[in-house]
């Protein structure tokens, strides 16, 4: 076996809801910043009718994907790549750009896989810890590159702190990286923003050749169980993710699922919207209760209880929903059904009254 796959660290999912919560009332689960909404009209019916043809391969090259995201975001097919989910992505990227010897930069915390798919390529990790506001710390990050430098991850909204980065801080930072270091700018939850003063990675993809932005159809389309996402990037980038994709990796359900969200976009607008008004919800009664709540601009809140993260999950185990515990650090807890968050903010306040907070 290849040494870099040595100590590799495992990718961790958000636990299940089990078989239900106390008493036999429903468990929810907010551990994987799912979509608590159903599929988007229309995309279930495309997906059944796909499934009529599971026994011929998919299209290889997601034609008709590609047409409507390129019709959608006014950008080039050649400008655009799919893989299996974002991550899917991410990890040909490392593919086509780093190695042994190589680095690859990204702040820490931030999306769990980046580590794994970084240390598979047999590339080295240069984390940046996050700021004590848990935003990027772009400065650091700009001096942390070194010629080893290959790639740098942004992840805006960052998962799992959902915090995300302003455009005067991120186009001060793209100034400050080389035109040879690939930036990706991994927007998997941007249908969620409401911040004026954060980009759309495409403005930026736009003006800068080394910008990639991923995104995903599996939070705000709700098409998680799919695993299809997709890239915008320059040429160069996009023809590189093209090599390195799994033939036949998105299937056909996935890929019919995706065209007919996208064309539900009134419906996925109203959707997200709830999503939005039960975090703001969400954030205030936890703020309200004396919790430090970071501004999330994702579908999920971040609260950083150190020591005591273990024993907050439990609680909310016990109580009836499952929340993403990352020990020693915090707990992030995706925005669910309102009954989920009336639980997760009952929760929360008995544990703080417990703890004599």
């Amino acid at each position: 076996m290849r040494g870099a796959l040595d100590d590799i660290p495992g990718y961790v999912p958000g636990r299940p809801a089990g078989a239900g919560g106390p008493g036999g009332r429903p468990a929810f689960k907010l551990s994987s910043n799912e979509n608590p909404h159903p599929p988007l009209p229309g995309v279930l019916e495309q997906a059944v009718a796909a499934a009529g043809s599971l026994n011929r391969y998919p299209d290889m090259t997601c034609a008709g994907l590609l047409a409507e995201l390129s019709a959608r975001f006014e950008v080039p097919v050649e400008h655009l790549a799919t893989g299996t989910g974002s991550v899917g992505i991410a990890q040909q990227l490392l593919q086509a750009t780093a190695g042994p010897g190589d680095e690859v930069i990204y702040a820490w915390r931030s999306f769990e896989a980046y580590p794994i798919i970084t240390q598979i390529s047999g590339a080295t990790s240069v984390r940046v810890p996050l700021t004590p506001d848990e935003e990027h710390d772009l400065p650091a990050m700009a001096a942390a590159i070194t010629e080893r430098t290959r790639l740098i991850f942004v992840c805006s909204p960052n998962n799992p702190t959902g915090v995300a980065t302003p455009r005067a801080e991120l186009e001060r930072f793209l100034d400050r990286v080389p035109d040879d270091v690939l930036v990706v700018v991994d927007e998997a939850y941007r249908e969620f923003v409401r911040d004026d003063r954060v980009p759309d990675g495409l403005e930026l993809y736009r003006e800068r050749p080394n910008v990639c932005v991923l995104r995903t159809f599996s939070k705000a389309y709700g098409l998680a169980g799919l695993r299809v996402g997709y890239a915008v990037a320059h040429e160069p980038v996009a023809a590189a993710l093209r090599k390195t994709a799994v033939p036949f990796g998105v299937s056909q359900i996935a890929q019919d699922a995706a065209v007919a969200s996208l064309r539900s976009e009134a419906e996925l607008m109203r959707r997200v919207a709830a999503v939005v008004a039960e975090r703001t919800r969400v954030s205030e009664g936890l703020a309200a209760q004396g919790w430090t709540v970071p501004d999330s601009q994702a579908n999920f809140v971040w609260l950083r209880l150190g020591e005591a993260t273990t024993d907050f999950a439990a609680a909310c185990e016990q109580a009836g929903v499952m929340v993403r515990p990352f020990a020693g650090e915090g707990a992030r807890v995706s925005i669910g059904e309102p009954e989920a968050n009336d639980i997760l903010l009952r929760t929360a306040a008995e544990f703080r009254r417990a703890r004599g907070g």
